[in-house]
């Protein structure tokens, strides 16, 4: 007689189907912007199934290439700016400072969302981020924060120069250049 335990099975992982869906799909955003944050673009799509925990069907069910992928990351990105700014304090530069957060941890994403912008998924995404951007660029304007020859046009450019610099950069540069490119945005945005 052996005074051994039993083996403890081993719990399974549940398949809950169609329910896990907009929880796969979560895992999968936030696992992209770490796989492709430590590799970059170079990184094979199924390390993001993998890191999220899911099997690949998955993976291409919700984001069938990388550019669906990097939209749903800018989907992301978009309707946290936004939240942020939605509020009547926030101004130019807390834009720019969130776009900095963002595209410090989406700068693989940002050279491969940039290589299409006439893909409808992307320019509506652009059509957003602009009507948000002219919301502030006005806010400003009223409050006297932004000279009256500053349009929504410079800000999204600057917005665009800006998270470009930063996905060029090496990552240990990235602080250093956004507070250069911040310095002379504040600069040549100020009233005059």
């Amino acid at each position: 007689m052996s005074n051994s335990a039993p083996p403890r099975a081993i719990p399974s992982r549940q398949n809950r189907g169609p329910a896990a869906a907009a929880d796969n799909r979560r895992a999968l955003i936030t696992a992209a912007r770490e796989v492709y944050a430590e590799g970059g673009l170079g990184a094979p799509f199924s390390a993001v199934a993998k890191r999220a925990g899911v099997g690949q069907g998955s993976l291409y069910r919700h984001f069938p290439d990388r550019i669906s992928l990097a939209v749903a990351v800018f989907e992301d990105n978009v309707r946290d700016l936004e939240e942020y700014t939605a509020s009547y304090d926030r101004t130019v530069d807390d834009l720019l400072d969130r776009v900095v957060d963002q595209a410090v941890v989406s700068t693989a994403f940002i050279e491969l969302i940039t290589a299409d912008m006439s893909d409808p998924r992307v320019a509506g995404l652009g059509e957003r981020f602009y009507r948000l951007v002219a919301g502030v660029v006005a806010r400003d304007h009223a409050a006297g924060r932004v000279g009256t020859h500053i349009d929504t046009d410079d800000v999204t450019m600057a917005t665009g120069m800006l998270a470009t610099e930063l996905a060029r950069a090496d990552a240990a540069q990235r602080p250093a250049v956004a507070t250069r490119a911040r310095a002379l945005f504040h600069a040549a945005f100020a009233p005059r």
